[in-house]
């Protein structure tokens, strides 16, 4: 039994352009230093850059992309015995966004030459078709989980 206080999640406002609460999240992480504002132009260009190129609703794709990078398994350390083991845990669905979207963002913010809006742009529409650096991420991430299968019965 804990002792601590229970965290309660706060309720995101939906963006105010797409009336998305996924999106609010995305750009609440994409933002730096409380400039939210500046978040908010460089998802939206990105957006717009990826309406530009595909031709799609920009929605969707960003849906696809999340769906696509977010994990099923991960892998946690554990200590048993002296040792320490990696093992393999199913993955909570608030948990699957959330890496997604640092990945994304995380693989966009690399990249060194381009605006930050081209460079998400086109990590958002890799990861949409099943390929970028945020996609290799997570198959190494799903890799370990399936090599580290045996001690899954320490979970």
């Amino acid at each position: 039994m804990s002792r601590r206080k229970r965290k309660f999640k706060r309720e995101i406002t939906a963006d105010p352009k797409y009336n998305s609460t996924v999106i609010a999240k995305f750009i609440n992480q994409v933002m730096r230093k409380g400039k939210k504002s500046t978040a908010e132009k460089v998802v939206y260009q990105a957006f717009d850059i990826i309406e530009k190129r595909t031709k799609q609703e920009p929605t969707q794709i960003f849906d696809e992309a999340l769906k696509n990078v977010s994990p099923v398994l991960e892998v946690k350390s554990k200590r048993i015995g002296g040792a320490n083991y990696q093992i393999p845990i199913e993955v909570r669905t608030q948990r699957k966004a959330t890496l997604a979207m640092r990945w994304i963002i995380g693989t966009a913010r690399t990249g060194r030459g381009k605006p930050m809006s081209e460079k998400l742009a086109t990590e958002l529409i890799a990861a949409s078709k099943k390929e970028g650096e945020a996609m290799k991420k997570r198959e190494n991430i799903q890799r370990m989980a399936e090599a580290n299968r045996a001690f899954a019965h320490f979970a």
